[in-house]
């Protein structure tokens, strides 16, 4: 039901402040691998949080009046300091002076055989001098509890996946950082399990599929559902969802990328 609110009806979600500090500290990192390595130090990265809060703004200046009174709130100041302490977090799980990533927020795409079109963007890939690839994701969240790994290890593998067809090479480590514990969660995948996570991609997307020929998205109602935007339209909560659109076809002979993405 949440991929068709999303993805289907295309429904506005509001920005929360997790959301949007995660991607200033997102951005904060991936403006820090840009500097030369003896300047990647801890007062340096945090330097970056305002310039970066600032260029979101530029981009995207509703958020302010969304998450803050006004740009003199207390909130935003606190708000900011928190963002700080993620990167400091950062530096507490490793030394970016000894690292030259070859890639940052890299835009990665690929068709699987069965025509199903993978895209994501990777945090940082670091490549190893003997060609052994590690892929690396920022979480500012809390690290997951022991039934949260395998969610957190579905979108690693998908980035796996995406890099050993693009590349020919089965990454040789997925490194998830969680910048608020101070922790990492490290995981070794190998070619038969990308092969039968690749079967499973294709198994949902035909299930996404069926749902919508039918418009058959049912709710999968959890602990997240507090967080959601959509609970006044979910039949979870004793809501009614907006009239089915129908699934939405590209116009043939003008598909794009995006169009098949969606």
């Amino acid at each position: 039901m949440l991929y068709r609110f999303r993805a289907v009806d295309r429904l506005p979600e509001k920005a929360t402040r997790a959301q949007v500090r995660g991607t200033v500290v997102h951005s904060v990192l991936e403006r820090l691998f840009g500097m030369p390595a003896q300047q990647r130090v801890p007062d340096t990265a945090k330097g970056l949080v305002e310039p970066s809060w600032a260029d979101l703004l530029t981009e995207r200046p509703e958020l302010l009046a969304e998450m803050f009174e006004s740009s003199e709130d207390p909130e935003l100041a606190e708000w900011l300091e928190s963002a700080k302490s993620l990167v400091d977090g950062y530096f507490l799980l490793e030394d970016p002076r000894r690292l030259e990533p070859d890639a940052c927020e890299q835009l990665v795409e690929t068709e699987l055989p069965s025509g199903v079109l993978l895209r994501g963007y990777v945090d940082r890939v670091d490549v190893a001098p003997t060609g052994e690839i590690r892929v690396v994701d920022y979480k500012t969240g809390a690290a997951p509890r022991e039934i949260g790994e395998a969610k957190a290890l579905f979108q690693m593998k998908f980035y796996a996946l995406v890099l050993w067809r693009l590349r020919g090479v089965v990454p040789r480590q997925l490194l998830l950082m969680y910048l608020a514990d101070r922790q990492k969660l490290a995981y070794t995948p190998d070619e038969g399990e990308l092969l039968r996570f690749e079967r499973t991609l294709d198994a949902i997307w035909q299930a996404i599929l069926r749902a919508g020929r039918t418009g058959d998205f049912r709710p999968n109602p959890g602990k997240l559902c507090a967080f959601c935007d959509h609970q006044a339209l979910c039949p979870s909560f004793g809501g009614t969802p907006p009239p089915y659109p129908g699934w939405p076809e590209p116009d043939a002979g003008t598909e794009t990328m995006a169009d098949r993405a969606e």
